[in-house]
């Protein structure tokens, strides 16, 4: 007994003559057609043409989504069948794993950072297309576009408060976006005379820095949009810069192969980490609750119990690897091999116990920082990862006027002390950006 009707049936038998007819087999559309009984004269604009196609890859979509489900639902059954106490670790120590819970598409060229907002359920996304977009990373949903820059925009990032959003672009132009004033562009910062690569506030939310192809680091006040300092420490193109947690030095580096300390009130160079043997495309500082791990890697006297923002950084390269620095002596602690291609994007996980990095080998790996192990290997895009975001929120509180937004107080006041999240975000040169939720 057929599980088709009889007009399914007739819809069957067209579409599939119509791409008998379609592919020249010609005695195959003449053998079905007498078969099957039908009267059926091939018509590139009726509704048949190309419809068997479309059902078949719809059918292997479904299939793979399917596939998909049932891994996550296997996963989260397992989850649930642990004890309370294992769940509550394995959710403290949660890293991404396949497949990411939402793949978000719309832009029109490589994604090339992603960041977080600090107290709202929203990621901004920069890209080659020349825009800026802002999704909900609760709901995989895209929220809007910000047009601008004319060319690449190249770094993206909130202040601590989530007020406002600093873009900076090959445009040569740096600007800020007042996330509560409709996302309007109300500042553009000019003064870089090559390719703006990276940009940050700085801690306080006062000034902003920026790293250029122009071999130079500028700092900008917020405020006056005025140029406060130059500081020239690369002999090439500086890729990244990024200040320590208070805010008293920069790390940066470049296509001298070089990553760089720096005092940002003085712009006096204070160490100059040296051991990569291609262009460093990416330091990043490690948090205090990572410096325990860092020196039991290291074999550091546990006598050094520094507690100092900035006491150690660690670096990726096109030499494909990691390299994690004593930014005191600028000794290397230890270089970490295994990407396959260039290493483009670090981030520390929340505990301090594991680092993240991505690179043009498609994949995201976690390291185990006490040994320097790799622990895990995600298997992220199909295409080179640029960018790595970890989620990071305030806790709800409560409001004075009582209006709360996705948990958190509508006035956008971030909580004094800020939490991470159980969220990454990745960046792709095929143009998605994929969020990894448990």
């Amino acid at each position: 007994m057929s599980l088709l009707s009889d007009r399914q049936k007739e819809e069957l038998h067209k579409s599939i003559l119509e791409y008998l007819h379609a592919n020249s087999f010609t005695d195959a559309f003449d053998s079905l057609k007498l078969d099957a009984g039908v009267e059926y004269k091939p018509d590139p604009k009726s509704k048949y043409a190309g419809l068997l196609e479309k059902k078949w890859t719809s059918v292997i979509r479904l299939q793979k989504k399917i596939m998909d489900l049932e891994n996550r639902n296997a996963a989260l059954q397992e989850e649930l069948s642990l004890s309370p106490a294992k769940r509550a670790a394995l959710q403290t120590d949660w890293v991404p794993r396949a497949p990411a819970a939402y793949v978000l598409t719309g832009h029109r060229g490589s994604v090339l950072k992603v960041a977080f907002h600090p107290t709202f359920n929203l990621i901004a996304s920069a890209s080659e297309d020349a825009t800026v977009k802002i999704w909900d990373w609760e709901t995989g949903e895209f929220e809007r576009t910000l047009k601008g820059h004319t060319r690449t925009v190249n770094d993206v990032d909130f202040d601590s408060k989530g007020n406002l959003l600093v873009t900076c672009s090959s445009d040569l132009f740096i600007k800020v976006w007042d996330v509560q004033n409709d996302w309007k562009n109300t500042k553009t910062f000019p003064g870089h005379e090559h390719t703006v690569s990276s940009v940050r506030f700085m801690p306080g939310d006062q000034q902003i820095v920026s790293a250029s192809r122009d071999r130079t680091i500028r700092i900008f006040d917020v405020a006056s949009t005025h140029l406060i300092r130059t500081i020239s420490v690369h002999s090439d193109w500086v890729r990244c810069v990024e200040p320590s947690e208070d805010g008293r030095l920069l790390a940066s580096c470049g296509n001298d192969q070089t990553a760089r300390i720096t005092d940002p009130l003085t712009g006096e160079m204070k160490m100059e980490l040296r051991g990569h043997e291609h262009t460093v495309e990416v330091v990043v500082f490690a948090p205090v609750n990572a410096y325990a791990a860092i020196r039991e890697l290291g074999g550091i006297p546990n006598r050094d119990r520094s507690k100092r923002p900035g006491a150690y950084a660690v670096t990726g390269g096109r030499d494909k690897t990691i390299k994690i620095w004593d930014t005191q002596t600028g000794q290397m602690i230890r270089s970490l091999a295994g990407h396959d291609n260039w290493v483009r994007a670090l981030v520390f996980h929340p505990s301090g116990k594991f680092l993240l990095s991505a690179g043009d080998d498609y994949k995201i790996r976690v390291w185990e920082l006490a040994t320097g192990r790799c622990v895990k290997t995600v298997e992220a895009h199909g295409h080179f990862v640029t960018c790595l975001a970890w989620g990071r929120q305030a806790p709800a509180q409560s409001s004075t006027n009582g209006t709360q937004v996705n948990g958190a107080a509508a006035d956008g006041k971030a909580a004094e002390a800020e939490k991470f999240v159980n969220v990454v975000a990745s960046g792709c040169v095929d143009q998605t950006i994929k969020i990894w939720l448990p």
